[in-house]
């Protein structure tokens, strides 16, 4: 079992303190300034999770727990979810609790890149948003497929750059020029900070990472039959494998 309560590496802490203050309004506010198309990743992501109706399921990176709660609605199994922000926990306990899922759905803090799991503890494994904010993409994707079991499934949501111009141009614009205004106009300074980072950030991690370096990673990490689907005209991307 991975250590617990270890140091946060800079690229956690940046990443907390980046979210730090937009727990109440996130979920409406990712919505909204993306163009209503976090939802419908978010269903590819569990589509591909709940076809086999686990039992066991950890989602990392829950955040206000989206995620888990669809995964709790579309299985029967018992969802656990971590995430590094404990405001962002607060927030999903409320969210769980309004769901009446306290039952299916436990939270609680933790790193992708020390689970505080067993080996093969779950059948399935979901994590959003996370590989742009590691220190080290491939012992993190070591580290998420340790507490998978043989067989289980493990799938991913992120933000993408569109492989295309003429869409590349207009989400640099909205990126770089819209992105940061909605956020200040809808909320306030915290959204507008995020506003200014998340274009820079998703197209410098691409740099470094492109998809079949990613991928790479991930069946270096013990995965098989991995496949990724670039949607929403490359705003967004989910990849999904198996563990041998």
């Amino acid at each position: 079992m991975a250590a617990e309560g270890a140091a946060l590496s800079p690229e956690n802490a940046f990443a907390t303190d980046l979210f730090e203050g937009l727990p109440k309004r996130y979920d409406l506010l990712a919505e909204v300034l993306s163009f209503g198309q976090n939802a419908r990743w978010r269903r590819e992501l569990v589509d591909h999770l709940a076809a086999g109706d686990p039992e066991r399921i950890l989602d990392v990176a829950t955040g206000t727990a989206g995620v888990a709660i669809e995964l709790a609605r579309r299985t029967s199994g018992q969802v656990v979810g971590v995430d590094i922000s404990e405001p962002m926990l607060s927030r999903g306990r409320e969210r769980v609790a309004a769901a009446g899922l306290e039952r299916r759905i436990t939270l609680e803090k933790g790193r992708a890149e020390g689970l505080p799991f067993e080996s093969g503890s779950f059948d399935a494994v979901s994590f959003t948003y996370v590989l742009r904010y590691v220190a080290d993409p491939e012992a993190t994707m070591r580290e998420l497929v340790r507490v998978l079991r043989p067989g289980g499934v493990m799938a991913s949501l992120d933000f993408y750059v569109p492989p295309r111009p003429l869409w590349l141009a207009a989400w640099r614009l909205y990126t770089r020029a819209v992105l940061p205004t909605a956020g200040w106009v809808s909320g306030g300074a915290s959204w507008s900070r995020v506003g200014h980072f998340l274009g820079p950030n998703i197209e410098a991690h691409y740099a470094r990472w492109p998809l079949a370096r990613i991928a790479g990673a991930w069946e270096g990490a013990g995965l098989a039959g991995v496949e990724w689907r670039v949607m929403s005209l490359g705003g967004g991307l989910v990849m999904w494998g198996v563990k041998s």
